[in-house]
């Protein structure tokens, strides 16, 4: 077995709005396994600004992997707990390799195409103008579920346009959730969830900052509406970290981006943990590439993940990887057609 890496930059189609600013590009590198019989591709999806990696030798520790490798030294994920995303991406590349399918890594009725996953259609923030032609356009392709990012603009305008969607469709049809990626103050978290409990929103992701575990605590044993930790999950990374964590906030939900957490068996530490909890959770993409993304929703299929997971982000940039992964009337799910086009 030889491995490489190479870069890649994927190209937004058009502007993301988050709380913490506008995304144009996302960086993310591929570690390729290959022998003359075999390959396999993993995706080191890091997210700058929110995956807790070092940058700054980043790919130092890419080019020592290979090194290793090219030697016959085979790293263990687990020695790369401070870099989630390489960590993720040397896991999905040793389970790429090794499957009969370099881009079936978790076999199922998914990757057959006889089950599809229910998905929210995301709302990225922008002018008013702006996301509501999102909305509009993710209603007439077919979801049921809207996921709106909120935290920039007043919160009444935004509230305006939540509540309009209330008004024209009951809860049983179509299911409110909100990101505020950290944008409030305690007091003002407070006020937008009361806010949000009028018009029945199902959850609010992060409405604090992470790094405040007392406030969210409070938040989350008072809510009138459910909140999921996201942001607050990374960096907690050995499972007594984690169960102290959720132990202290006891949140309603935890969102879960593998890319972010250190990949598919730290996700699954974080699983264990809720259920025995009776916290609930679902599962979502960090921006990755189809590549990290179709190893995520098939990760995601045989988990039995409940309700719809944050896996639409694939038709977001120009430069993407083609495959078989289909958004279609509010799912995802894998097709026997087009082929995979990978240049590497």
């Amino acid at each position: 077995m030889k491995a490489r890496w190479i870069k890649h930059t994927l190209q937004f189609k058009t502007p993301g709005g988050t709380s913490r600013g506008i995304l144009t590009t996302k960086e993310s590198w591929f570690l390729i396994l290959e022998s003359p019989l075999k390959k396999g591709i993993g995706e080191c999806g890091l997210l700058k600004g929110l995956s807790c990696d070092p940058i700054t030798d980043y790919e130092d520790v890419l080019d020592a992997i290979c090194s290793n490798i090219n030697t016959g030294i085979f790293p263990d994920p687990e020695e790369f707990i401070a870099y989630p995303s390489i960590r993720m991406g040397l896991e999905m590349a040793y389970r790429s390799y090794n499957a009969e399918d370099p881009m079936v890594l978790y076999p199922s009725d998914f990757t057959s195409g006889k089950k599809q996953l229910p998905i929210n259609g995301l709302i990225w923030m922008g002018s008013v103008d702006f996301m509501q032609q999102q909305i509009e356009a993710k209603l007439n392709e077919g979801y049921t579920c809207i996921k709106m990012k909120i935290g920039t603009m007043d919160f009444q305008q935004e509230f305006q346009l939540l509540k309009a969607l209330r008004d024209r469709f009951s809860e049983d049809r179509l299911t409110l959730r909100v990101d505020a990626n950290g944008a409030y103050s305690l007091d003002q978290a407070q006020h937008v969830l009361e806010a949000l409990s009028k018009i029945n929103v199902h959850s609010i992701e992060q409405p604090i900052a992470a790094g405040q575990s007392d406030a969210m605590a409070q938040l989350c044993a008072h809510t009138p509406v459910p909140i999921a930790l996201d942001e607050a999950l990374i960096g907690w990374n050995s499972p007594e970290e984690k169960a102290a964590l959720l132990d202290q906030i006891r949140p309603q939900y935890i969102i879960l981006k593998p890319s972010l957490l250190g990949g598919f068996a730290a996700a699954e530490e974080w699983i264990d943990l809720a259920k025995k909890n009776n916290i609930g959770w679902w599962v979502t993409s960090a921006l990755e590439s189809n590549i990290g993304l179709n190893a995520i929703a098939q990760w995601t299929a045989i988990l039995q993940a409940n309700g719809p997971q944050g896996l639409g982000t694939g038709s977001l940039y120009t430069n993407n990887f083609s495959g078989p992964l289909t958004l279609k009337n509010g799912y995802i799910r894998h097709a026997n057609a087009p082929k995979w086009e990978i240049p590497f």
